[in-house]
């Protein structure tokens, strides 16, 4: 059995400190050790939210799908994640626009608001129990948009076809207890516990056929026309028709990365205080840079981050977490004066952006039959469910219509 082969995906901490996912139940999740080597039709490592919604989809389209993940499932970023699921991307639509052009910012943002959509109609559907809750959202004005820009904001998105509000001040106050701010307020969303998430989809996936191998690392990657070759740190060899990296911001070495990187962020959760929550518990955040976003639980807990930094250096990351909580806490309380904004959760995590604010899915250059799910942005799970949307077409041959706008490709 070999053991010293080198991973060909980054190795990272991602994340440290405690969230408040990990003091909730957590569903039972079976998986097995790879004993043998194995054939499939379609093999994914990473057993994360990206992973875990892309092997539901492709199980039930009938592919035979197996899971690997060298920690285990949800051990990853996933359970860093705040998990505001939204459709309004971090990157305006107007200043999107700017950028790359009306007609295509238009376009990723609707397929953004579609991503949302199918995964709240597909988790009810399916029954899971995942502590989800539709939500409107507030944004308001800041150092990226002030209130002309908002006001240039709303404008786009309306002509986008999506439905909106603009509000000012004494009228945000008067909602949401925000004082001296103007604000866009937009519906639709969605919250849900990212553990849970994973683990549901995870299991509907196995009772679909699919296998779950963990933990079990990938050692080596060796691509071909009629498929992939996967060998593994434990000494097994997986043969697959098609391969998907789907492994969060540990990303395959070599993969070209579209101008992304890592950045560091921050989170707190409070104590549950629903007597204290706004009418509606909105999602909040800001046109800011760095920028706070809030949201609520359904027992009432505030679970507020951002602070967000341009570094990936881990040991300055964590060591930062008392004071960043802190900092979040401030906030907080300036933001919504009737809350206890105090901290009884603080952690930290890495996550990846990118120019537009976008994520990378399709097909990896020079790699036949190997796909990637690269996330970044901070529409983390909305963009793991629009990867498995796009996978879903790609791999079953029909395409997408929107694949384009994702892929290694594109032309921005």
């Amino acid at each position: 059995m070999t053991t010293n082969q080198i991973s060909p995906t980054e190795r990272r901490d991602l994340r440290t400190g405690r969230s408040i996912w990990m003091d909730r139940r957590r569903p039972a999740l079976k998986t097995q050790h790879l004993e043998q080597d194995a054939v499939c039709g379609v093999l994914v490592i990473g057993a994360g939210i990206s992973g875990a919604l892309i092997a539901e989809s492709l199980s039930e389209a009938g592919h035979e799908v197996i899971v690997i993940d060298r920690r285990g499932p949800s051990l990853g970023s996933t359970t860093a994640s705040t998990a505001m699921l939204q459709y309004e991307l971090d990157t305006p639509l107007s200043l999107m626009a700017d950028r790359i052009g009306h007609d295509r910012a238009a376009r990723i943002w609707q397929r953004s608001r579609l991503a949302v959509d199918a995964l709240r109609e597909r988790t009810e559907r399916l029954g899971l129990d995942v502590g989800a809750a539709t939500r409107g959202s507030v944004y308001l004005d800041g150092n990226i948009l002030d209130p002309a820009g908002l006001a240039r904001e709303a404008d786009a998105r309306r002509r986008a076809g999506f439905e909106v509000e603009l509000i000012g001040p004494a009228e945000t106050e008067r909602r949401y207890g925000i004082p001296r701010r103007h604000a866009i307020i937009g519906h639709g969303n969605y919250i849900a516990d990212p553990r849970q998430l994973t683990i549901e989809y995870l299991r509907v996936a196995q009772a679909a056929g699919c296998r779950i191998h963990a933990p079990c690392e990938a050692s080596a990657i060796e691509p071909h026309d009629r498929g992939v070759t996967v060998r593994t740190r434990e000494g097994h060899v997986v043969k697959a028709r098609h391969l998907v990296i789907a492994t969060g911001y540990e990303r395959l070495k070599g993969i070209p990365s579209k101008g992304n990187y890592i950045m560091s962020t921050w989170s707190i959760a409070t104590a549950p205080q629903p007597k204290a929550i706004w009418p509606g518990a909105d999602l909040i955040w800001e046109a800011s840079d760095p920028y706070l976003y809030v949201r609520t639980t359904p027992d009432g807990a505030v679970i507020c981050g951002g602070e967000d930094e341009p570094f990936d250096d881990e040991e300055r990351r964590d060591a930062m977490i008392g004071a960043k909580a802190e900092r979040l806490a401030t906030k907080l309380r300036r933001l919504l004066p009737g809350l206890d904004p105090t901290p009884a959760y603080a952690w930290t995590g890495s996550f990846g952006n990118s120019p537009v604010g976008t994520p990378t899915v399709g097909r990896i250059p020079r790699m036949p039959n190997c796909y990637a799910a690269m996330g970044y942005g901070g529409n983390g799970i909305t963009f793991s469910m629009m990867a498995a949307q796009l996978l879903r077409g790609l791999i079953g041959g029909y395409g997408d219509c929107d694949a384009e706008l994702f892929s290694f490709y594109r032309p921005f």
